[in-house]
């Protein structure tokens, strides 16, 4: 690929329809020369991904983050609703390092950073309290991936984490593609294999807030989660092996409602998490691909659907954002103002042995795929 040329900004115009009323708007491009660096020997870089109605995504091969998301509202304006930096040494500085970030070997926590697998006891970092969360010190979300821009909506990522890196058994070998399908869909899909029997759970941490990146709240989002149950977890955020359901609780979004409705609810769980922070129980019915939840924001009309083969979503409201994060446009991402909504296996899956397995061994193909869905609501 041509290396970008330095200027000051880039503004890409383009005009798009909402109903008969055609708008003509104007984004705001990050410098692609703010993320040029070469970093443990590979080169890090800013792809843009643009589908045919005008939406527009800014991805990072440093951690394959996913630096802007930009869509409509039903006035046909536009938005980046993820957040996240201008360029990449606020990322590299940045104590909240998962922002748009692919997430493993392990997404989520495994309980004192331990597991046994066939015998043998693994020892992990202990980067969460004293358990082990996101696949440790320098996950996935902190390495260089080989990147290659297939097309003007797709793009590929490849790395190769090596038997024992961050304590996991194995080499395993994991693909990413990200595509801006012509159906307003943020596609992401992952592949691994291994040579040794190991544990994975592969997912992505975008932050979303539908209103914009560090416009405001997100507790008058609406919310539905397809699941009946969820798994409650100790004081250390480890599910307690229980799968419990939701009926008559602050949990149950089977229901589309305000994420804020009930967050303060007197709850032992919501006093754990400070809010929502917890893995739901998906309701499954075809072996492929399901429907797993949708937010809708009232006022701008942006809707959000999630869709996956995964067993599990977690749900993340944003409760550990206090403002000290300065974000794109100088904006600061305080307290409740971003929400995530994680596909996945379940934490602690290795050392619960009910909990769907997370093993992979040598000649199995791990896949795995998320669907984040745009459109509006009337």
């Amino acid at each position: 690929m041509k290396k970008a040329i330095l200027i000051i900004s880039f503004l890409f115009t383009f005009s798009i329809t909402v109903g008969q009323n055609p708008k003509k708007m104007s984004i705001t491009l990050l410098k692609k020369s703010d993320f040029e660096r070469e970093i443990d020997g590979k080169q890090v870089r800013l792809y843009t991904l643009k589908n045919h109605s005008g939406m527009i995504s800014e991805i990072t091969n440093y951690g394959g983050k996913v630096v802007s998301l930009w869509t409509p509202d039903r006035k046909g304006h536009y938005e980046d609703i993820v957040l996240g930096y201008s360029n990449l040494t606020d990322y590299l500085n940045s104590k909240e390092k998962y922002f748009g970030a692919l997430i493993g070997r392990y997404g989520n926590r495994i309980a004192n950073g331990k597991f046994t697998l066939n015998g043998k006891e693994y020892d992990l970092a202990q980067n969460n309290g004293r358990n082990h969360l996101h696949g440790g010190n320098k996950g996935l979300e902190s390495v260089i991936w080989d990147a290659v821009q297939v097309d003007h909506q797709t793009l590929e990522l490849r790395y190769e984490s090596k038997n024992m890196e961050e304590g996991y058994p194995g080499n395993l070998v994991v693909k990413v593609v990200y595509k801006l399908t012509n159906n307003n869909e943020l596609k992401i899909e992952y592949w691994a294999s291994t040579d040794a029997p190991t544990v994975v759970n592969l997912t992505h941490h975008s932050f979303f807030n539908l209103k914009g990146a560090g416009n405001g709240t997100i507790n008058n989002h609406l919310l539905q989660i397809n699941a009946a149950y969820y798994t409650p977890v100790d004081d250390g955020l480890i599910p307690t092996g229980e799968i419990a359901s939701l009926e008559n609780t602050a949990f149950d979004f089977q229901k589309i409602t305000a994420i804020g409705q009930r967050v303060n609810a007197e709850n032992q769980q919501l006093k754990y998490g400070l809010g929502y922070d917890h893995n739901f129980v998906l309701n499954q019915k075809l072996e492929g691909l399901n429907y797993a939840a949708k937010v809708i924001e009232p006022v701008s009309g942006r809707t959000m659907e999630v869709y996956t083969n995964e067993p599990g979503l977690q749900f993340y409201g944003g409760n550990f954002l206090n403002g000290t994060e300065i974000g794109k446009k100088s904006k600061a991402y305080e307290y409740r103002t971003a929400f995530c909504l994680e596909t996945q296996h379940f934490p602690d899956s290795p050392n619960k042995n009910h909990f769907p397995t997370t093993t992979v061994n040598p000649g199995e193909k791990y896949y795995s795929i998320c669907i984040y869905k745009f459109f509006i609501s009337k």
